[in-house]
């Protein structure tokens, strides 16, 4: 490992935070810890923190010896100074004195000496940093040395590598105790360079921020070092079969299988994020996964976002999904079951006093394939892949040089439901389509809007287009998926699901939205426009359609089909038979799938929307048919019951309301201002 340090950026960040007011200790201090954040072998998710000891005023000008620590919901890695809260640091050295003190007093006092009492909290570990003398702390859950303490004779490896140049500090929970625990060591021997936590982390700290940094760096070195001296091959392979179904393939079956489902309720549904690599394949196929992979988190505060165990499913052979399907419910089962134990008897250890979470797994391995990080958002499920891939890491370079032994079951129990872990978990927002995938074809005005709506309302989103940068545009906008595919080519189509399969898991509500409107009187166009109307404006409808059903059948959790119908289905106008021809094949195609689909819980519907501005009718478009009317554009756009133009925000909301619509099917929504004529009833 290497030092970031750069004398220039430094020199950069004193001065661009002196222009605002604000001193060279705090843009130091978020100077290292950017490069900290930065490094994903240092520190992942909120596993880590650092402090830098400083004066600052109050409000009454009065100035008080502080410690800017970083406080909850700031990432390390592009942390600003509103992330580091200041607190009062001689009251909270003055809680050394106390033989015992509760989290959650520990938290109110630090918040009492806040200098600022709309700051984020501090970090539980504030204790920790206050009663350590030095001027810049840093603390990381760096992964070579979690492959060092993560042994049964961690603490010794630790004392060997370092050769008293850090103190070792037995494992104890993060919060007042181990803290105290910390300043002890330290105290025992003061010339150390920082602390090992056992089954924890690692400590650094120097007078400057530039010190404590690149002790950080020199000590996680050194146990690479270590770490390198492991044999070069780690893990026994298994028997996997010859041919292997893809990702695409299996997420959905995976995403089906742990979905929660009530009787009578929506399921509560997870995101994939898919991983592979060599690495992640030579763990996943050793002989002895089930061993190495079952025996806990590398690091506590993981168990929040993975639990303590991945589950492990059999390798997918090609052309045997079914058995695969059938050995993952029972795999899933089973770990529910397993779950369900573990909280029974750790919770009764201590008089039965918490609340169950769900007991659905975090991470699933697959011989054979990689594994996949499940949340309810595609940001929790990429935390929890960034944590496997993690622990691939630690325990394949604990196993190189011993044997993989984290925390006891009852240790990681504590953290799993200790308060203060929790409460990083609190902020999330569950929303009407949280955990739901949506796939839009079409990137234009009301594709692009449909997919702003849909993400707010927590849908993961993914958009084709055959203009390839303008489905990534619009996918940008939400941080979603964006692929180029033309719709009116089924092996484009089925590649284009596939890759969303892989990157989300699968498809819960497809927008079917993709057209284009061909004009000509209906004798008089050729059959080559015809049929190529009918291929984007019907066919295109079905190749989707078609592609989604089967992997919403695979999930078997339902799902929702919506088509951007036309009110040309049910009010042709002149001219525009190519167009509205398609268009009404295309409504009784929705009618169809809610015929036929309706058993297996997929619902379909359908929008008539009328004079949009979209790709479909151009400004140009606009100007030609108003100046044919002999009215201005904007009495052409609102020309209907309501004398209002309809936006593609319009038609994107009630995409939405159909959507969460639980028990509709079958219907058309009518978007258009009020047209009479193109009434359905």
């Amino acid at each position: 490992m290497q030092s970031q340090w750069d004398d220039d950026a430094a020199g950069q960040m004193v001065a661009s935070y002196g222009a605002k007011g604000i001193g060279p200790d705090i843009a130091l201090r978020v100077y290292t810890t950017r490069l900290l954040g930065r490094d994903p072998l240092l520190v992942l998710h909120g596993g880590g923190n650092t402090s830098v000891k400083t004066r600052a005023r109050d409000d009454l000008g009065q100035e008080h010896e502080v410690i800017a620590v970083k406080g909850s919901g700031a990432d390390m890695a592009d942390i600003e100074p509103w992330g580091l809260p200041a607190v009062k640091l001689a009251p909270l050295r003055e809680l050394r004195t106390l033989d015992a003190l509760s989290d959650e007093a520990m938290v109110n006092f630090q918040r009492l000496n806040l200098l600022d009492s709309t700051a984020p909290n501090p970090s539980v570990e504030t204790l920790l940093h206050a009663f350590l003398p030095h001027k810049f702390v840093d603390h990381t859950h760096a992964a070579s040395v979690l492959s060092l303490v993560d042994q049964p004779d961690g603490e010794a490896l630790a004392r060997e590598v370092y050769d008293g140049r850090m103190g070792i500090v037995p494992y104890i929970a993060p919060g007042f105790g181990l803290a105290k625990a910390a300043a002890e060591v330290f105290e025992q021997k003061p010339d150390v360079e920082g602390l090992i936590l056992h089954k924890h982390g690692i400590f650094t700290f120097g007078e400057t921020a530039r010190e404590a940094y690149e002790r950080m760096i020199e000590m996680v070195s050194l146990a690479e070092s270590r770490l390198r001296q492991g044999r070069p091959v780690v893990f026994q392979s298994r028997q996997i079969p010859s041919a292997i179904a893809s990702a695409a393939e299996i997420a959905p079956l995976i995403r089906g299988a742990c979905a929660i489902k009530k009787e009578g309720e929506e399921p509560i549904r997870f995101v994939t994020d898919f991983r592979t690599a060599p690495e992640i394949l030579a763990y996943v196929n050793g002989a002895e996964l089930a061993s190495y992979s079952q025996r806990g988190v590398v690091t506590p505060d993981h168990i929040i976002r993975t639990k303590n165990k991945p589950l492990v499913v059999p390798p997918p052979e090609a052309g045997k999904l079914e058995d695969f399907a059938r050995a993952l419910r029972e795999a899933v089962a089973k770990f529910i079951a397993d779950y369900d134990w573990y909280f029974a008897r750790e919770n009764a250890a201590v008089g039965n006093t918490k609340t169950k979470l769900d007991s659905a797994p975090r991470v699933v391995l697959v011989p054979g394939v990689g594994l996949f990080g499940l949340g309810r958002t595609a940001k929790d499920a990429s935390i929890a892949a960034d944590l496997a891939e993690n622990t691939v890491k630690v325990v394949t370079e604990a196993e190189a040089i011993g044997r993989y032994e984290p925390l006891p079951e009852s240790d990681l129990f504590a953290l799993e439901y200790w308060s203060l872990e929790q409460a990083k978990l609190k902020g999330a927002v569950v929303k009407p389509l949280t955990g739901q995938v949506a796939l839009i074809t079409g990137a234009g005005a009301i594709g692009a809007a449909t997919a702003k709506a849909l993400a707010a309302q927590g849908a993961a989103v993914a958009i084709l287009d055959i203009d390839g940068e303008a489905a990534t545009k619009a996918a940008a906008a939400v941080k979603g998926l964006g692929i180029e595919a033309d719709v009116t080519k089924p092996e484009q189509v089925r590649a284009a699901f596939a890759l969303v399969c892989e990157r989300f898991g699968g498809v819960d509500i497809l927008v079917s939205n993709a057209g284009a409107a061909w004009q000509g009187r209906i004798g008089e166009v050729t059959d080559d426009l015809l049929r190529k109307s009918f291929e984007l404006n019907f066919f295109a409808h079905q190749t989707v359609a078609k592609e989604a059903v089967r992997i919403m059948l695979k999930q078997g959790t339902g799902g929702v089909l919506l088509f951007n119908i036309s009110k040309q289905a049910v009010n042709p106008g002149a001219n525009f038979g190519p167009y509205g021809l398609p268009k009404a094949a295309t409504m009784l195609l929705m009618r169809q799938y809610a015929l036929d689909y309706g058993q297996d819980g997929i619902r379909s519907n359908g929008v008539n929307a009328d004079r949009v501005r979209s790709g479909l009718l151009t400004d140009a478009m606009i100007a030609a048919r108003a100046k044919a009317r002999g009215v201005s554009e904007a009495e052409y756009m609102a020309g209907n019951l309501l004398n209002r133009e309809v936006l593609a925000e319009d038609v994107a909301q009630a995409f939405v309301q159909l959507a969460v619509a639980r028990k509709t099917t079958g219907h058309i929504e009518t978007v258009d201002g009020g047209n009479i004529a193109a009434a359905l009833r």
